[in-house]
């Protein structure tokens, strides 16, 4: 049996997510896929397009999406 390696962005998210869980004491979360995905994907976007000095074709490709997806995306977070 092989041993699982974490990288240290997983292992952040894995604290985040214990911290998270902490905090609702017992209670269950609720649509907890689509509140981790749109906190991640907003920040991934923001970091990028800061990284890419707002260049929306070199964030794309970075990104690994067609400009069209990331425009969309950027539209609903609000980061235009």
């Amino acid at each position: 049996m092989s041993a699982v390696v974490c990288s240290p962005l997983q292992e952040q998210v894995e604290k985040e997510l214990e911290r998270y869980f902490h905090t609702l004491n017992g209670q269950p979360p609720c649509e907890l896929h689509d509140l981790v995905i749109g906190q991640v994907e907003e920040a991934l976007f923001r970091v990028v397009l800061k990284q890419c000095d707002g260049n929306q074709s070199r964030a794309a490709v970075c990104l690994g999406i067609n400009r069209g997806t990331l425009r969309k995306k950027l539209l609903q977070y609000n980061l235009t």
